[in-house]
């Protein structure tokens, strides 16, 4: 679940970047949504599991076969519309342009959200906020209480579909923007999640 910590004012992308928390929070996932900061609840163990697969996986992939591109965790991220008021904060972000803001990734490409029961309107309404940034050309939203995730990809004319691509367990993960292709499972290899979908198999 996410708290809004409501200010005086808008506060604007430029004053949240010298805001400080308030004391017993600092370390805790901030954005800036609408000129208000909102801090993230701290994530489950099965998405904390998750996220660190897909860090592990995105970044090996990449150094063997995008060098020029990284993935980030947790990159600040300005959407197109109201980007004065606006830093939001995806799970992972990959770009393939240099690193020359030290707290925003410039020109994403791909942006990544676990999606947890207690943060889905949030979440949701990053993934919309993601889709106005011109160099995105594919959101991926893993779910984290099922072998689960949906995929989001511009066509050839730049236009987002209607409906995310629904992908499943078995199913094959085809990220185009950097060449990737693997089954979901293999992204939740270290979550409680596998252990139940390997007993249900045996059943």
């Amino acid at each position: 679940m996410s708290h809004a910590l409501r200010r005086p004012h808008r506060m604007t992308v430029a004053e949240f970047c010298d805001w400080q928390p308030p004391d017993g929070l600092a370390d805790r996932r901030w954005q800036l949504v609408d000129g208000e900061p909102f801090c993230m609840a701290p994530p489950s163990a099965d998405h904390g599991a998750l996220h660190s697969e897909a860090t592990f996986l995105l970044s090996a992939h990449l150094r063997a076969h995008r060098p020029g591109c990284r993935v980030l965790v947790t990159p600040g991220v300005i959407p197109a519309l109201q980007s004065a008021t606006n830093e939001r904060v995806p799970d992972l972000g990959v770009t393939c342009s240099p690193l020359r803001d030290r707290r925003r990734m410039i020109d994403p490409v791909l942006l990544i959200e676990i999606l947890s029961p207690s943060n889905e309107a949030d979440t949701r309404a990053n993934v919309w906020a993601y889709c106005t940034i011109p160099s995105v050309q594919e959101v991926l939203l893993f779910y984290s209480t099922s072998i689960e995730a949906e995929l989001l990809r511009r066509d050839v004319e730049g236009r987002w579909p209607g409906a995310p691509t629904i992908i499943r367990a078995d199913d094959q993960l085809r990220l185009e923007t950097i060449g990737f292709e693997a089954r979901l499972r293999d992204f939740y290899v270290m979550t409680s999640l596998i252990e139940v979908a390997q007993q249900d198999e045996e059943t």
